[in-house]
């Protein structure tokens, strides 16, 4: 298996989104994939190019605005993509700044609670990433994050409509990650998540089993509780993990 078909379908699909508006209240659109693009294709070269298929894929939903917005790597805490996954490619700036969420990049002291944690899991289960990537691989659902000014909007805020072009593109992408890396088990990080992967790949040559964790999220309580304990029972119970890594 090549890293380069996960690099040409992260350009088809970054070439895709590019153009397309929304009305209000989004203000602002974030493409990662082309401002922080050599970033993201340093994740799926260092850590998407291994030969064997994976056994797991976790599928997230959008970029958050301190995570993948600013390195352009998905679930992207910034201290745990430089130190763990060792990712430091260089971030240009987008087209249209937003001024309420600029792009940092490496220099974002702004942690992406989402990210930390489910990273976090990953090294405190497999201890390194190349025994996390041996099996697993994690990716977004949709690359684009949409503001009104300071506050970030999820896909599923937005208007059916306008959403149509962005849900039949990550739909393509999304068929041909799962072709390209055969997982048994595509892994929503949340419900929206799971919802498009069951959706899209009913239809897909390789059709993965579908599980889901709890999102790890700071605004989910249930998270907030023992995020990493609540998502590795989930995973155990699905029989995607064993009760030891």
């Amino acid at each position: 298996m090549s890293a380069r078909a996960l690099i040409a379908a992260a350009e088809t699909l970054s070439a895709q989104l590019d153009g397309l508006s929304f009305s209000a209240p989004v203000t602002h659109v974030y493409n990662p994939l082309d401002y922080a693009g050599a970033a993201h294709t340093q994740y799926l070269t260092q850590w998407g190019g291994q030969p064997q298929p994976r056994r797991v894929i976790f599928l997230g939903m959008n970029p958050g605005p301190f995570g993948m917005v600013q390195i352009g790597v998905p679930f992207g805490e910034v201290s745990m993509a430089h130190d763990w996954l060792r990712i430091d490619a260089p971030i240009r700036q987008p087209l249209n700044m937003n001024p309420k969420r600029p792009i940092e990049g490496w220099a974002c002291t702004r942690s992406e609670v989402s990210g930390r944690r489910l990273w976090g899991l990953f090294r405190e289960r497999f201890g390194t990433p190349e025994a996390f990537f041996a099996e697993h691989f994690v990716a977004n659902y949709c690359p684009l994050a949409f503001f009104d000014n300071a506050r970030n909007l999820t896909p599923d805020k937005l208007p059916a409509g306008e959403m149509a072009p962005v849900v039949a593109a990550c739909d393509e992408h999304l068929r041909t990650l799962v072709q390209t890396m055969q997982p048994e088990w595509v892994v929503g990080v949340g419900a929206y998540a799971e919802a498009q992967a069951l959706r899209a790949l009913a239809s897909s040559q390789h059709r993965p089993r579908i599980g889901r964790v709890l999102h790890p999220s700071p605004a989910s309580p249930a998270a907030n509780r023992g995020w990493a304990e609540a998502a590795t029972r989930q995973m155990i119970e699905q029989g995607i993990w064993g009760a030891a890594a």
